[in-house]
């Protein structure tokens, strides 16, 4: 939405609403903006929920197995669980051929993993949804 229908929608006008964007980004509030991207157009139709649970975790472990999964373009989500399983990975591939190659060639040799289980993901019902606010 550009700033002025922003405006017109929240009933500022142009500048004031500038103003209040640029102080959201300044603070963080407003992290970033992009562009919501069809995976099943772009050949990524495939996705898999992955459990990983490390054999250890310490900080160095923790943070060499953060780093590397920061930087997989494959693995689109991944959150730090209490409990067991330590990980939760939301990965995209082309197709199960695909992802049983990124499974045994990149997931298996992450830092420290001791068991990965997969989920296919059948259906999305929802994603990318707005925060409740």
């Amino acid at each position: 939405m550009t700033a002025t229908a922003l405006a017109s929608k929240i009933g500022l006008t142009v500048a004031p609403c500038h103003r209040r964007l640029r102080e959201l980004e300044s603070t963080g509030v407003i992290r970033g903006y992009r562009a919501e991207l069809d995976a099943r157009s772009l050949g990524l139709g495939f996705e898999a929920i992955v459990f990983v649970t490390l054999r250890q975790v310490d900080r160095a472990t923790l943070a060499g197995f953060e780093e590397q999964v920061a930087a997989n373009a494959h693995i689109i989500e991944a959150q730090r669980l209490f409990g067991d399983p330590d990980y939760l990975l939301k990965v995209v591939a082309q197709d199960l051929p695909a992802y049983q190659k990124f499974y045994d060639e990149e997931l298996s040799d992450l830092p420290a993993v001791e068991k990965l289980t997969s989920t296919i993901v059948m259906k999305n019902l929802k994603a990318n949804t707005a925060l409740p606010i």
